[in-house]
């Protein structure tokens, strides 16, 4: 298990906190399910109102991120529950695969068994956060008109990506607004 400084420097108390809970239960969870848990890379990179995203790179590797802010904002919550949250992820993938739901429920037998509520979103207060606002377009379909992000928009635009309405399973078609 590796770890990456918050700074160009030594680990902040509360990511050294982080880092060895997560280290931790996968221990835990090693002697639990006699498994043997993949190496995890631990960062606090990520950005924005997520507070962790757990990602594996195969069945020996996985990457942890945190949400650094969020993290010194709610050093006790987020190492009581946030920690567990994504380690959970680690570990239900490597004891049922790749097929699992990300909150189903291997999920949440294994946040049961860390003694953590198993909840899929945390409540951190972000309305302090600086977030990107994405604009919305309006596209419509045979029953009605649809809002996309501009990430949608783009990918409609740049790469012919083609979205279906999810009650009439008709294609988006980008409206133009012709008020401005």
């Amino acid at each position: 298990m590796t770890g990456k400084s918050i700074t160009g420097g030594t680990m902040a108390i509360p990511a050294e906190h982080a880092a060895a809970r997560t280290g931790a239960l996968l221990r835990e969870a090693e002697t639990w399910l006699h498994l043997a848990m993949p190496q995890v890379e631990i960062r606090f990179d990520l950005r924005g109102t997520a507070a962790g995203q757990a990602r594996m790179r195969n069945a020996s590797s996985a990457i942890i991120r945190y949400n650094a802010t969020l993290l010194d904002l709610h050093p006790t919550e987020f190492i009581a529950e946030t920690v567990p949250h994504e380690v959970a992820h680690v570990v239900a993938f490597v004891q049922h695969g790749p097929r699992i739901r990300p909150h189903g429920p291997e999920w949440q037998a294994v946040m049961h068994y860390f003694g953590v509520e198993p909840s899929r979103c945390h409540r951190y207060d972000v309305s302090r956060l600086r977030t990107r606002s994405l604009q919305r377009f309006l596209y419509r379909c045979s029953c009605g008109t649809h809002e996309i992000s501009s990430i949608r928009h783009n990918r409609i635009c740049r790469q012919g990506t083609v979205y279906l309405c999810r009650r009439c399973h008709q294609p988006l078609r980008h409206e133009i607004d012709l008020r401005g």
